[in-house]
């Protein structure tokens, strides 16, 4: 049975690390490719990536609990944000209406990425969808968050940005 069990682990761990290999890790550069938002429009991330900061956050699953506490402390914080010259993006799986009826229904005031075929999260490296943030300053990631907060996603980012001597911030909400 100890066998079985450690076994098992093994074929786990292994699984894991195959499918974090190619995730990518701070000082790497930020993947250049080209997404479509909500609306259904066109944005090339590796010219948003390429100058100055940029949030990008992924969530499992719009209109969900934990998904949209942390998609509404990124809200909150907007102004604060966009104020130090911050960009903001979201990004899920969903298809453009969900995301659509997400940003409707809570007033987020980001863009959200429609990531249906899986191009984005398999540039950062990433298999399934999780809860994660990255900070990417001049094309190159600065931090990032393997397991994002929901409800102190923001206060997260904005203590990050300021321990890394990015920017300051006057509130920590």
């Amino acid at each position: 049975m100890k066998t079985n069990i450690t076994l098992v682990s093994l074929i786990m761990l292994n699984l894991f690390n195959f499918a974090c290999a190619g995730a990518l890790k701070t000082g790497s550069n930020a993947p250049a490719l080209t997404a479509k938002i909500q609306t259904g429009e066109s944005v090339d991330l590796g010219e948003v990536f390429g100058e100055g900061v940029t949030l990008i956050f992924f969530y499992p699953k719009a209109d969900t609990p934990g998904c949209t506490a942390q998609a509404c402390s990124l809200r909150d914080s907007f102004e604060e944000l966009t104020a130090k010259g911050v960009k903001v993006y979201g990004v899920s799986y969903d298809s453009e209406e969900e995301q659509t009826q997400f940003i409707e229904k809570y007033n987020l005031p980001f863009d959200l990425i429609v990531d249906k075929n899986k191009a984005v999260s398999k540039a950062f490296g990433r298999g399934l969808y999780s809860r994660q943030a990255y900070l990417i300053q001049d094309g190159t990631i600065i931090w990032l968050d393997t397991s994002a907060s929901t409800k102190t996603q923001a206060a997260d980012v904005k203590q990050a940005l300021m321990d890394l001597g990015v920017m300051e911030f006057d509130s920590m909400s």
